[in-house]
């Protein structure tokens, strides 16, 4: 059952939030934003802690494997609990609960209970398939790719942000801590070990109540869809009951398409979950600079969400408008073979100047691989979004887990980026069995042609309006001037 009303523009209104899709799109990539941030908050801080807890190198490796195995199941589950209960409460109970286990990594004292909370924290990257589950559901076949690739970079964002910003919020409670304690520290990485303790904890707790009150406002400032929560529109016979939800979560799982993306989400995805977990410490341990400096370097590769992931979701639109379904899967064809290239050629670089460009390229690559993935995945089953969606989404976090395990073994880092370049590149080829059927393609082509029109439309009644509008001052000028006659 297709939700109507769905919104055919984003850009033309993109600072209307009277407009629900608007203010949904707004609230959800900044939820997004907020949950990466906590996500991998402590990424950064790893420099630290790992001195503290007096971590092994394999150590660090289970970290960064259990920062993302239990998105995996997170997944899966939050994308069936879509389309029961819809987005927007699925949403406000994930921040909430989730804000809990971020705030209590500051309790962490041993490996053990490091591990236990980074596990926990996990969760809240289920976030991304409600926030792909919600612009989905708003915007018109027109512009759900780049409303897609959008609200999910901007959320990703967060993940390059907290790079550089948490360093510095760790600098300066230092400075506070040590101030507040009678104690001169003139370099940050020389104060006492006790002072930086606190600090990163300090830090993960301010963080944790951030995104507690995050979950709030999204409730009180969504809702499920363009024309009314689901609750209201299952009471009205607009939307299948819930009893037929877990069904046509099956039904969709049976789609090799569905494994198909997941397989590719996570040679894109769960490459950039593995960089934003690594690259402080990769840069910190091969390229011999400070903490600060290395957050700033990895904060570039998250930092290209603001423009790199709309970028490819707007080209699968319009790769979509010029050859249907096919040239949306064809374009995810071409980015995903430049990100292995390009992450390839960035693991050969051993001098600073040349890693960083090319750690923006590969980044570019990887970012537009996710938009072009989620400008596909709204079209694989329509009754059954949130499964596909929750599928998709958790081969991302599958892919970083497979990837995490190179990390603690035996090869050196810049290897272990090389494999993974060459298992990206080979993964493209995957892209060519994502096949429709034409009659899917003609549905869908008059779908994207109704979202054309109308949005035309809209804008022919703006300009009539304004020009009715210039009429009448016309009008009015030209009476008052002979009134004054």
């Amino acid at each position: 059952m297709e939700l109507q009303n769905k919104a055919t523009s984003l850009w033309g209104n993109f600072f209307k939030v009277t407009k629900v899709p608007i203010r949904t799109f707004h609230m959800t990539w900044f939820a997004f934003f907020a949950a990466f941030f906590a996500w991998f908050g402590i990424a950064p801080l790893m420099i630290v802690v790992r001195e503290e807890l007096d971590l092994t190198k394999s150590q660090v490796g289970w970290s960064i494997i259990a920062s993302v195995a239990v998105t995996v199941f997170a997944r899966f589950f939050i994308g069936w609990l879509c389309d029961r209960i819809g987005p927007r409460l699925a949403y406000t109970s994930l921040l909430m609960f989730g804000a809990f286990p971020v705030a209590g990594i500051a309790l962490a004292n041993s490996f053990e209970t490091f591990l236990f909370f980074r596990l926990l924290i996990g969760i809240i990257g289920a976030s991304f398939v409600i926030t792909q589950y919600h612009t989905s559901v708003m915007f018109a076949p027109n512009v759900v790719g780049a409303a897609n690739a959008t609200s999910a970079g901007w959320g990703n964002l967060g993940g390059g942000v907290t790079q550089l910003v948490m360093p510095l919020i760790f600098s300066g409670l230092v400075i506070l801590f040590a101030s507040v304690s009678g104690v001169e520290v003139t370099d940050v990485n020389e104060a006492p070990a006790e002072i930086k303790a606190m600090a990163w904890r300090a830090a993960m707790i301010a963080v944790g109540i951030v995104i507690f009150f995050v979950g709030v406002a999204y409730y009180f400032m969504t809702q499920d869809a363009p024309d009314g929560n689901y609750k209201e529109l299952r009471a009205k016979g607009m939307l299948p009951q819930k009893d037929k939800v877990t069904g046509a979560y099956f039904n969709a799982m049976k789609d090799y398409r569905v494994w198909i993306l997941f397989l590719i989400y996570g040679a894109c995805f769960g490459i950039e979950l593995t960089v934003n977990n690594t690259a402080a410490l990769y840069f910190y341990d091969y390229f011999d600079v400070n903490l600060v400096t290395a957050g700033a370097i990895a904060a570039s590769f998250g930092l290209m969400n603001i423009f790199a992931r709309t970028l490819g979701g707007i080209f699968g639109d319009n790769f979509g408008q010029l050859w249907g379904l096919r040239g949306r899967a064809f374009w995810l064809f071409i980015v995903l073979l430049g990100e292995g290239i390009a992450l390839m050629i960035f693991s050969q670089m051993n001098v600073l100047f040349l890693a960083i460009p090319m750690l923006i390229v590969f980044s570019l690559f990887t970012q537009m691989s996710e938009g072009a993935t989620y400008s596909v995945v709204p079209f694989i089953n329509k009754k059954a979004l949130g499964a596909v969606a929750g599928v998709v989404g958790a081969g991302g976090n599958a892919g970083a887990v497979a990837a995490g395990f190179l990390f603690k073994g035996a090869m050196d880092w810049d290897d272990v980026f090389f494999t993974i370049g060459v298992v990206v590149a080979i993964s493209s080829v995957l892209t060519f069995f994502l096949r429709f059927s034409p009659e899917q393609e003609a549905q869908e082509k008059a779908l994207f042609e109704k979202a054309q029109l109308d949005l035309l439309q809209v804008r022919a009644d703006r300009a009539r309006e304004a020009l009715e509008h210039s009429a009448q001052i016309i009008a009015d000028y030209n009476e008052t001037h002979e009134e004054k006659v």
